[in-house]
């Protein structure tokens, strides 16, 4: 009988010898904040934060509020636009913001342009973009940066609407000008030369 809990008492002691050297073992986890433990999602980065009003369906509406991230140097911008700056507010347009290198040499025609796209730099011209949040050194770099793309901005939940309508408008810059071949040609030309000489 002494003998059956002599051994019992080996298994028991061998028993907590191995889980203590598993805990040992396991690597130990740190502290870190609840968001630097989740995984980089396509979510991530929006952080440049601008504002200005768009046209939709002939309205002027806004100014809307883009989170905006650079997806390649080109550049190729993607901005996510809201009514508000609220946390709860809801997406209600993405606009593509893409340099006039690719967007003026072939990828976009001068009748869809006219049509769906927008000239930055004629846009920041009007004074109606703000960029929040950044010094005003960092805030020039980014408008100075996004004068040399071009836009198209996709309506997809208007605010009156309880539900999304599943129709998609393309919405237009406040003051969007048309262009003629040879202004079309010569915005991609003057993006290309400015970042050839460093200016852009």
């Amino acid at each position: 009988m002494e003998f059956a809990k002599f051994r019992g008492t080996i298994v028991l002691a061998i028993l907590v010898a191995y889980i203590l050297a598993l805990a040992a073992a396991a690597p130990q986890e740190t502290k870190q904040s609840p968001r630097s433990t989740q995984p980089v999602t396509p979510a991530d980065g929006h952080t440049i934060h601008v504002t200005a009003p768009h046209v939709v369906a002939g309205k002027v509406m806004g100014p809307y509020h883009h989170y905006c991230k650079v997806l390649s140097p080109e550049p190729v911008i993607e901005c996510l636009c809201y009514s508000s700056n609220d946390p709860g507010a809801r997406l209600e347009q993405v606009e593509y913001i893409i340099a006039k290198s690719i967007t003026r040499t072939g990828a976009v025609s001068l009748e869809d342009w006219n049509k769906n796209w927008h000239d930055h730099k004629q846009e920041i011209a009007t004074g109606r973009v703000q960029v929040h949040d950044l010094p005003p050194d960092k805030a020039k770099e980014v408008a100075d940066l996004v004068s040399t793309t071009d836009g198209i901005i996709f309506h997809v939940w208007s605010h009156d609407d309880k539900v999304p309508s599943g129709g998609v408008i393309v919405a237009q810059s406040v003051g969007h000008v048309n262009l003629t071949q040879a202004e079309f040609v010569q915005g991609a030309q003057g993006t290309a030369a400015a970042k050839a000489s460093g200016k852009q």
